[in-house]
This record gives structure tokens, sequence and C-alpha cells, in this order.
């Protein structure tokens, strides 16, 4: 980039580099990443990318993060580590409709609303071939990945629509971008969950209401832990967290660097985004 300087005498063309750029100064009305007074609900709050999500929601100044889990051992472990006084476990089992209704209306009633809600709860399922995963297993799989996100949004969004306010980031995968062998429960269940994203967004957005989706690739959890233990099973296992298709990073993420991007799209700094699926695989889906 060039700029000209003029002096008296003559014209001439300097170059600017960045480190001659003066900061940027944000608007009179730039909005904040802050989470001030918002009441939030994250679904496997207990655990993995879920805890990343509470716990950076909390250190962010949300007044109230609801961790609901179907673990109870997970969350007592999860309060533990978190600032008592801005979480509040709930015991949920996200495929039951009467215990999400139930458990969003107590939130609701306790709090007096619900302005965020981070659908971070799932499970792998089986790693097999089409012709070998049972019937029972891919109906467990949908149960959690996408009745459960439904169920979720189905109860949540009647009270932020109520209030002209609120974000729902749910959680895709770069699985559901591509088709991976021995994922057809897994990847297809989350494919549903960018649909019903984008269903939902389109229904919503000019209310004051955002519905956005996060696709991670490999995330060191436990869940990882978990897929490559049955890898191990098939004729095309035997990986590791160092020999999976890691992407550009050559490593798995970590969960704070997934729940950097869901706070970002759960924060007012990202108020003109809805309907988006927000790719942080670190390059896997690039080939």
């Amino acid at each position: 980039m060039m700029k000209t300087t003029k002096t008296p005498e003559t014209i001439t063309l300097e170059k600017t580099f960045p480190g001659n750029i003066p900061p940027a100064v944000a608007p009179p009305d730039a909005p904040q990443s802050g989470f001030a007074e918002k009441i939030a609900i994250v679904t496997g709050g207990g655990r993995g990318i879920g805890f990343a999500v509470a716990r950076q929601l909390i250190a962010h100044g949300a007044e109230m993060v609801a961790l609901f889990d179907l673990k109870q051992e997970a969350l007592e472990k999860a309060v533990t580590s978190l600032d008592k006084t801005h979480c509040y476990p709930v015991a949920v089992d996200v495929t039951d409709e009467e215990q999400v209704k139930n458990a969003v209306t107590q939130i609701a009633s306790r709090y007096g609303r619900i302005d965020l809600l981070a659908n971070m709860a799932g499970i792998p399922g089986p790693s097999a071939r089409v012709e070998n995963y049972s019937f029972s297993a891919f109906k467990n799989v949908y149960a959690v990945n996408v009745f459960g996100t439904f169920l979720m949004m189905k109860y949540c969004l009647p009270y932020m629509q109520k209030n002209r306010y609120g974000t729902i980031v749910n959680t895709c995968s770069c699985s559901g971008m591509r088709g991976y062998a021995l994922e057809i429960g897994y990847g297809s269940s989350k494919s549903a969950v960018l649909g019903m994203t984008m269903n939902a967004a389109n229904e919503n957005g000019g209310n004051g209401v955002r519905v956005n989706c996060v696709s991670p690739g490999w995330v060191n959890t436990g869940m990882l832990d978990d897929i490559l233990s049955q890898y191990a099973d098939t004729k095309d296992g035997g990986y590791t967290k160092e020999t999976l298709r890691n992407g550009t990073m050559n490593r798995p993420s970590t969960p704070d660097e997934v729940a950097n991007v869901v706070r970002f799209l759960l924060s007012d700094d990202a108020r003109y985004v809805n309907g988006a699926n927000f790719v942080c695989d670190g390059g896997k889906t690039l080939g």
C-alpha cells in the first residue's frame, strides 16, 4: 500500500508498512464481547467443549451459566472448578422432552429470561461401516445429537423471542460437511444439525434472535479417546492423536480453541452473524 506525502518543494512516495498504521478506533456504538447480566444454558456443560464454553462465559462476566449434563458426577466435578456464584448445575437428559421442558422452564423462572444457548452435548456413536451399523445405535446418536439439539431450541426460543434477544450456537462438525468412512451415524447427525441451524436462523434474525453453529474437527476430549479406542477395533484403525487426519495444524484442537469461536458467536460482537457455520477444524476439510 502506498501513500502520498506532500512537501512545499516536491511530491514523494513512501511505503507504508503495517507497523506504521495507527490502531483502529472503535466507533461509539461498537458492540462489546462481555456477557454482563446474561443468562446462559450450556448443554454438555460438565465436560469437554461444553465445560470450556461455560468457563469462558463466566470469565467474561455472565451473570449465570446453567450447566445441563446427563451425568451428575461430571456436573459436580465441573462446579468445583468454576465460580459457584455464577453457575447452576442441572442433571438433564436432552433426549427426554419432559426433562428438557422442565429444566428450561426452571431456568427461565429462576432468572427471568434466557439469553444464550450453547448446544454442546453430543455423542460419537460406534465407528462402523453402514452395513455393520446397528439401527439401535443409529437412533441413539440421533436422539442426542439431533433430537436433543432440536428440543433445546424448541423450548428456549420462545423466551428469547419474547425478549427480542437471544443467541444460539449449535455443534455441527466437519464430519457433517464431508462423508467420512465409519461415521454414518455421527456424520449424518451433524449434517442434520447444520440444516436445523439454518432453518431456525431463517425463522428468526430480525426479531433479535440469532442461530449459528460451529464445526470442529478432532478435539482433544474424552470423546476423541472413545473414538480412537473404537478405531483400534476396525481394519481401518490403529490411529493415534498424532496420526489422525488433523489438518494443517497437525494436532487436535483444545476444547478452549473451539470455545473461543462459540463465545464469539454468542457475543454481541457477532450481532450481524445469523445462519452461519463457523469451521474450526485446523484445516482438516481442506483435503
